[in-house]
């Protein structure tokens, strides 16, 4: 078994870590079931062939908070962080057959706040499907930590995370400036009900599925910064 100073080490040089067993498979059915039945006639819930991404995930079903912040999920997050982090974004992701598409390599450079503002070292905005998202100062980026939760088990077949280990230690860094001959490229598998952390730094990409097998992620952002005013977080919920 990897200690929690083992994961700790990981995120640190090399951007993520995976932990499983924070969901039983019947709590991983029971979240998609209660995701299943919701009121999908929100602009939250992207669609194409078939429900595919929910933003702000659990402001739009409430009732998940209960069952994704299980006490061992959050006691292993409080064992990897300390205490006085909070959740700044929701989004689940139904990676399918139906719902099928392909990201290329990337950072998370933007959080999401409740309005356009001209603030100091917040820029550039963008608006997507009426929510507004600004690349913040670089310190914000560098201490917030991401935790994507996996309701099917994935690896390469389906779409499991690519990603450039230590890639989040170089501050931005540019897709078309990725060296390969420096870099390494690993496949983040996850077993069912395990959860990938990981920072918002780090270089990262997802393949279409190839095997008709699909990945339902519940991915949830993290920060223990409050914004400058008048910004404010558009998701601010649950504190560890």
């Amino acid at each position: 078994m990897i200690s929690i100073d083992q994961h700790q080490q990981a995120i640190a040089t090399q951007g993520f870590t995976v932990i499983e067993n924070m969901l039983t498979p019947t709590q991983c059915e029971v979240v998609a079931h209660a995701i299943n039945i919701a009121n999908n006639a929100s602009p939250a819930f992207r669609q194409t062939n078939d429900l595919f991404a929910i933003r702000q995930l659990l402001r739009e079903i409430p009732g998940l908070q209960g069952l994704v912040f299980t006490p061992v999920l959050q006691n292993t997050l409080r064992a990897l962080f300390g205490e006085g982090f909070f959740v700044v974004k929701s989004i689940y992701f139904d990676k399918s057959g139906t719902s099928n598409w392909f990201v290329s390599y990337h950072q998370d450079l933007t959080i999401s706040v409740n309005k356009k503002m001209n603030v100091p070292g917040f820029g550039p905005w963008t608006l997507k499907q009426g929510y507004y998202a600004v690349q913040p100062p670089l310190a914000i980026l560098e201490n917030n930590f991401t935790v994507r939760i996996h309701l099917d088990d994935t690896d390469a077949q389906n779409g499991a995370l690519r990603v450039i280990p230590g890639s989040h230690r170089k501050g931005i860094y540019r897709p078309e400036n990725i060296d390969w001959q420096e870099e390494v490229e690993t496949v983040c598998g996850v077993p069912q009900g395990g959860m990938m952390v990981m920072r918002p730094l780090l270089l990262h990409a997802s393949s279409r599925t190839t095997n008709g097998r699909p990945r339902r992620v519940v991915h949830i952002e993290y920060s223990a910064q409050q914004l400058p005013a008048p910004l404010q977080w558009s998701e601010q919920l649950t504190t560890l």
